[in-house]
């Protein structure tokens, strides 16, 4: 296995993600931002955070595949948010829980970070996913 996960004395156990994946691998993955389209564009889940979660997942997995890695490989995720704010967390939330055993994501996540933006290169477009994964 390439990746190893922990969460080391002195940081806090009450979150979504460990706080430290370790990777041992010599190919790296970058899967860059994926959105709520399908194949050919179509938006999915316009207005839904949660919608617009699992569907961007649903993409960076399918990058992740294309150079034959999974969730299973990724060293992190980073996710942005459009007008982010604390009340949204169950939305997102919902939207990991929905779409993880489908795509092979497990819970708690890889290294996150959340980070909150004004807006996304298009107007619908509510969240961004991005992963970093390492293969042997």
């Amino acid at each position: 296995m390439a990746v190893q996960f922990l969460t080391p004395d002195g940081l806090s156990a009450e979150t979504p993600y460990h706080h430290v994946a370790i990777g041992t691998g010599a190919r790296h993955v970058h899967v860059s931002g994926q959105i709520s389209r399908l194949e050919d564009g179509t938006p999915v889940a316009a207005g839904d955070l949660a919608g617009q979660v699992a569907q961007a997942l649903r993409n960076t997995a399918a990058g992740l595949r294309g150079a034959g890695a999974t969730f299973a490989d990724v060293l992190r995720l980073t996710f942005y948010v459009t007008g982010w704010s604390p009340e949204k967390i169950d939305d997102l939330m919902a939207g990991l829980e929905q779409v993880a055993p489908e795509v092979g994501l497990s819970l708690p996540l890889p290294p996150a970070s959340l980070i909150g933006v004004d807006y996304l290169f298009e107007p619908d477009v509510l969240v961004e996913v991005e992963a970093t994964a390492i293969l042997d």
